[in-house]
């Protein structure tokens, strides 16, 4: 196997690129209908596509080292004020052991930012 990325759906994409770079990511292309993100070695596909109930039940999941840095950093570019029909909930502890934040993108795609500890630390 050589790669696996999934294609997120995107309302407007020229937003949705915009979001995506402001949390950090790099766009390596973009083309009318589709462009690829990425963060440090991992890469989605944004595709121009949208269906409420696809995009709404449409999840991703980034696992990173401190949910409370990417906490900060949410908060540090005023994520919520550029797009305030975005969901944002701050990290918290879960039932199965995983402290997580929850986001949702412009188009209602949902992001468990997920923070990876030892099995020893949950």
């Amino acid at each position: 196997m050589l790669d696996i990325k999934a294609f997120v759906p995107s309302r407007d994409l020229a937003k949705s690129i915009e979001f995506y770079s402001l949390l950090g990511f790099r766009t390596n292309w973009a083309y009318e209908d589709a462009a690829e993100m990425q963060i440090g070695s991992f890469r989605f596909l944004l595709q121009r596509f949208y269906v409420k109930e696809h995009a709404e039940n449409f999840m991703m999941s980034l696992g990173v080292e401190d949910a409370d840095a990417w906490w900060r950093h949410i908060q540090s570019i005023g994520l919520r004020e550029k797009y305030p029909d975005i969901m944002l909930r701050a990290p918290a502890m879960q039932p199965w052991g995983i402290r997580v934040l929850y986001m949702s993108d412009p188009t209602g795609t949902l992001w468990h930012i997920a923070e990876q500890r030892p099995a020893s630390d949950r």
